[in-house]
């Protein structure tokens, strides 16, 4: 559930400043909201550390290399702005070398043809009226150039030679005259020889430093805890003499924070947040429901204060929806054994329980659909003995029709948890009306995409449904008005209702596809069979990685149409538009 909150204004000496920021995140429940923009000398400088500690584990975690195991150095570990800053000017080093290397390397390329010459000996020559001048000039075109000048034929490629004009005076002889570089080839090849020594001891340098990361990551964890102090403290407004800053509580800890203002002898109001306030979002629910919070981190989003909380819910729905989307008990019990190896590798890991106790419910409802429909790794090649537990769900059209029934009880859950909060307004009573349409819609479904016939009684989810809707959506003393604001918002949704319905139809055509491709792979595999030693080991990749492929597909699917489910569809009729923050109280580690 979202935790309700409470708004505290808080008013300090001006002098006390920084000892009552400091004693707000040693009790740890506010969520500061500030009062003017935190800048100032403190802010900029924590940020400028945090660019540099980040730019240095960047650069670091590309640098990891097994071969080194040496621990970090004493300065590298108490001293990590000195570190920081020295892995960021290896790294500048570095890329100036490479790009310096590059460019030689193609000098060289260029060069080569031409032999090893001294580009200066040449520059001496012009002062006395010997020029020596490099063209690249067609073979055809030799015989045509000037009188009175020496040719040298240095190197021929392709129709082109690489010639050298010799003169006691500076002619035009009608083509492009080469730049002389900087060096000989000589001292071009030496310069890259050593170059590459050197980067390759800046490299080495930076992989043995490279086990500082960890420590670097904590420093930058540190220097965040300071950024928001600093912003704390710089975002505070300010009356003469006192300070103050405005933030949000849960109101189940709102009495710690009074008491705290007694013990620091703040200033101290507590109330209710306005309608206009943003107010932060927190979630508390049951261990067994918020294991489903990692799939809220992963996806970013997080409900505002005053939408639901549908937690319980996505958890319900989407171990259904993984089941019917894997639909093999055979990759269930394949996710449940990958989970159980993750779960003891990580046993020191706390935080990762949530996660791993939420991979054990959705691989077990695999292996349940997979057990009711006798799914495993393809059905076809196993036993005739091997039945499903439930026959009808090896019909299409029954499972389609579950889909249906799926998706109608699951978009009236949301509607019906709308009519309880507006309830006992008159508004309520248009969520009822939308719950009749989607179960007329699940009527209609079965009808037009199974053939089946529409019930008589179906009706009246139609009459009835529509009715509430537009009487009720728009409560408002005068009648024309209501009615014209309950007929807007049907048209609107209408359709949208219906086809909300019909989408959950993915489930069968996902889960269908995952078996169809394990038949596949196990007919293929068969057709060559265990006749011989080879025709065994085809047969045997054949299905290993035949299945290891769909077993990969597998979870894409759920976070695709799974997820989709219940981010889109479900929230969109329970009208949770995921428009909050969250709840982040300043706080010591």
């Amino acid at each position: 559930m979202i935790v309700p909150m409470k708004k505290a204004t808080i008013v300090a000496q001006a002098k006390d400043a920084a000892s009552s920021v400091a004693a707000l995140r040693a009790l740890g429940v506010v969520h500061v909201e500030h009062v003017t923009v935190p800048d100032g000398a403190d802010v900029a400088r924590v940020k400028d550390d945090i660019n540099l500690m980040e730019q240095a584990e960047a650069t670091l975690s590309g640098f990891k290399d097994k071969k080194h195991f040496a621990p970090a150095l004493k300065e590298d570990v108490y001293d990590w702005r000195k570190t920081a800053r020295h892995v960021i000017d290896l790294y500048k080093r570095l890329e100036q070398l490479q790009e310096y290397s590059r460019r030689i390397s193609k000098e060289i390329g260029i060069w080569q043809e031409w032999g090893d010459f001294n580009p200066d000996a040449i520059s001496r020559l012009a002062h006395e009226n010997i020029f020596i001048r490099l063209y690249r000039i067609p073979a055809n075109e030799i015989k045509n150039l000037p009188q009175g000048i020496i040719i040298k034929k240095i190197s021929r490629s392709q129709g082109v030679i690489n010639t050298a004009v010799i003169s006691t005076s500076e002619i035009d002889v009608g083509f492009q005259q080469l730049k002389l570089p900087r060096t000989g080839l000589k001292i071009m090849r030496q310069k890259l020889i050593e170059d590459k020594v050197v980067i390759k001891s800046i490299i080495d340098e930076l992989q043995k430093r490279a086990c500082c990361v960890r420590r670097l990551s904590e420093a930058r964890k540190e220097l965040y805890k300071q950024l928001e102090f600093h912003q704390a403290l710089g975002g505070m407004g300010q009356a003469q003499d006192l300070v103050y800053l405005s933030g949000y509580v849960p109101q189940d800890r709102a009495d710690m924070l009074f008491n705290e203002a007694k013990k620091e002898k703040w200033g101290i109001i507590i109330n209710d947040p306005s309608a206009s306030d943003d107010v932060p979002t927190l979630i508390r629910n049951p261990e067994w429901v918020s294991i489903i919070s990692p799939v809220f981190k992963v996806l970013e989003i997080v409900p505002g204060y005053k939408e639901f909380d549908i937690s319980l819910w996505f958890l319900v729905f989407l171990s259904v929806f993984f089941g019917i989307l894997i639909g093999d008990a055979g990759y269930g019990f394949i996710f449940l054994c990958l989970t159980m190896f993750a779960a003891a590798k990580f046993k020191d890991a706390p935080q990762t329980r949530p996660l791993f106790a939420l991979f054990y419910i959705l691989s077990s409802s695999a292996i349940v659909w997979g057990i009711l429909s006798a799914t495993f790794f393809g059905q076809e090649w196993l036993p005739a003995a091997v039945k499903p537990v439930l026959p009808a769900l090896r019909n299409d059209g029954n499972v389609q029709a579950i889909c249906f029934f799926i998706g109608a009880l699951h978009l009236s859950i949301a509607h019906a948890w709308r009519a309880i909060t507006k309830a006992p307004s008159l508004a309520a009573l248009s969520d009822a009306g939308w719950i009749a349409i989607l179960w007329g819609s699940f009527f209609l479904a079965k009808t037009l995409v199974l053939g089946q016939n529409f019930p008589v009684f179906a009706k009246w989810f139609f009459i009835i449904g529509p009715c509430m809707v537009i009487l009720f959506a728009n409560p408002h003393r005068n009648i024309f008005k209501a009615l014209a604001g309950g007929l807007g918002s049907f048209l609107l949704s209408f359709v949208n209702c219906f086809t909300d319905v019909v989408s959950y139809i993915r489930l069968f055509a996902v889960g269908l596809a995952t078996v169809a491709v394990a038949d596949s792979f196990n007919k293929m595999a068969l057709s060559i069979g265990f006749g011989s030693v080879f025709a065994g080991i085809a047969t045997a990749l054949i299905l290993v990685l035949g299945h290891a492929l769909n077993i990969l597909l597998g979870p894409m699917s759920v976070l695709v149409h799974g997820v989709r489910l219940n981010v889109l569809e479900f929230c969109g009729h329970a009208d949770v538009k995921w428009s909050g923050f969250e709840y982040r109280p300043l706080k010591e580690e």
